[in-house]
């Protein structure tokens, strides 16, 4: 599950990055953020190395010029980053010895987990993330890595 979880982050935060990286003016965080870029090009890759007992790929048959729908991407970025707050919280709460201070992480921390629970689920009923379908849920990580690595 890690390597899953490794790899679709990666995918999904890599589209993030080449969608923005033209937008960077600054030259020094614009060179960071195109180097940001290439590493994670050769960390996916590696990790693709791991998917040999996935199923192969389905032939995608869209025609060009089609418009891509990225609802997928949208909502497994989503997910990736209210996963990130819920640990972050939970690490906070760890780390506070202010008793206000830790309420209001924890209140924060159960609605991050709300909210994450409701992604999930949209994630789910949509087919963007087959959870109970493990070489599913591979085939799609091989999909959207390769979709990052190609932008």
């Amino acid at each position: 599950m890690k390597l899953h979880e490794l790899t679709a982050s990666t995918a999904n935060n890599l589209i993030a990055l080449k969608m923005h990286v033209h937008e960077v003016a600054n030259p020094h965080l614009h060179h960071l953020y195109e180097e940001t870029i290439r590493m994670m090009e050769g960390n996916l890759k590696d990790l693709l190395h791991f998917y040999s007992m996935a199923p192969t790929e389905t032939r995608n048959n869209k025609s060009k010029g089609e418009h891509e729908d990225l609802t997928g991407f949208y909502a497994g970025h989503l997910l990736g980053m209210l996963k990130t707050c819920i640990k972050s919280y939970a690490d906070a709460i760890t780390e506070t010895a202010t008793p206000q201070l830790r309420d209001t992480f924890t209140k924060h921390l159960n609605q991050y987990i709300k909210l994450q629970a409701k992604v999930f689920h949209f994630m789910l009923e949509h087919g963007y993330y087959p959870a109970y379908d493990l070489h599913k849920m591979l085939e799609n990580d091989k999909k959207m890595a390769k979709k990052a690595l190609e932008l």
